[in-house]
């Protein structure tokens, strides 16, 4: 294996570690916004999600039937947990794989790249394959909280690597 392949799997594998530690941070952010929110738009948020499930939820669902697969309940909610925490690690393999190569993708700790995420996945990629409802339909808590729970992946999966840099020097 030549020096080359060898640092892009290790950034690989310091993006999907600090990709996971940025979702657990994330989800303690956002449940802790959601316990000190308005229930009327807690309401408003579970009417416009499809089905009434989160979006790795209603991915699950969606693989399960375009493969005629079937899962006990707690298998199914083991599966929207994995997506959801997939959901995080690829994003941040990708971003550790180009950090040192795409000037400015570091820009504020990692607060662009978390910005990004949130416009790109929440806002545009969710709604168009139908994993959510279009961003109108969703109270203006739900759009604050994520942004919130993103911006914190964006700084987290940034902060981890730096870190993981200086303790796994190449």
């Amino acid at each position: 294996m030549s020096k080359g392949s060898r640092s892009i799997a290790a950034e690989l594998i310091k993006g999907a570690i600090a990709g996971a530690a940025s979702v657990w941070v994330m989800d303690r952010i956002t449940w802790y916004m959601y316990k000190n929110e308005d229930p009327k738009a807690y309401l408003k948020e579970k009417k416009a999600q499809v089905h009434g499930k989160y979006v790795a939820d209603v991915a699950v669902d969606k693989a399960l039937e375009a493969t005629g697969a079937d899962l006990t309940d707690r298998q199914r909610w083991m599966a929207g947990r994995g997506v959801h925490y997939f959901l995080g690690m690829a994003p941040g393999m990708l971003y550790a794989a180009l950090r040192h190569k795409v000037k400015g993708l570091d820009a504020g700790g990692g607060s662009l790249y978390g910005f990004g995420l949130f416009v790109v996945m929440d806002e545009l990629v969710a709604p168009v394959t139908g994993l959510s409802s279009g961003p109108m339909a969703y109270p203006w808590q739900a759009h604050a909280r994520g942004l919130a729970g993103h911006l914190a992946v964006g700084m987290v999966t940034d902060g981890m690597l730096r870190m993981l840099d200086k303790a796994l020097p190449e």
